[in-house]
């Protein structure tokens, strides 16, 4: 049995080839979105000879600049984070991309930074039915979890949501706190009330 050789990044599992072909070969602008423990990061690319150019690129610590106290990782900062990439990218004359997720898989919280870069301007080619509903993205969710802990046992509510308590947050108003950060990352680009 012979020895068979792979390149490295293969090795590690840092790239998939064949994705990566099919952007370079298309030239398309790309959306490369990464979800850490505890950020969002979501970079509008161009594949270029001497290597990838970031055009435009949003954080999720970006939104404590618009008044976000919530999670940096949660649905709804997903969301937020891909509609701040949106916005700088449409800004910076960028009207359509693919998203590139590389080895990760697309998942809801990739989903609800799609949406948001959709929402934002681009045109995206991607199955409606796979992104999330309007609820999910504002927080719903968190919400409904609140509301069920707080009925049934105030420690466990105070445990699970001391962070957002202590930023002055009560995840009850999480839809609305969504509202008014989206509202002002419109404002922020000269958009009015969406």
């Amino acid at each position: 049995m012979g020895y068979i050789s792979t390149l490295k990044r293969i090795r590690e599992g840092k790239t998939d080839y064949r994705k990566r072909k099919a952007i370079l070969v298309g030239r398309h602008v790309f959306a490369s979105i990464r979800i850490s423990n505890e950020n969002v990061i979501v970079q509008i690319t161009k594949a270029e000879v001497k290597g990838d150019r970031v055009l435009a690129s949003a954080h999720s610590r970006e939104l404590l600049k618009y008044g976000w106290k919530g999670s940096r990782k949660s649905m709804p900062a997903c969301y937020l984070v891909g509609l701040l990439a949106g916005k700088k990218a449409k800004a910076k004359g960028i009207d359509s991309c693919i998203i590139y997720t590389g080895l990760r898989g697309f998942t809801s919280r990739i989903a609800a930074c799609t949406k948001g870069l959709i929402d934002a301007g681009l045109n995206i080619p991607v199955d409606e039915d796979s992104l999330p509903s309007e609820d999910m993205v504002m927080g719903k969710h968190i919400v409904d979890y609140a509301n069920l802990l707080k009925s049934h046992d105030t420690n466990v509510y105070n445990t699970k949501f001391s962070a957002l308590i202590a930023r002055g947050l009560k995840p009850e108003d999480y839809m609305e706190h969504f509202k008014d950060v989206k509202d002002n990352i419109l404002h922020s680009f000269g958009d009015g009330d969406s």
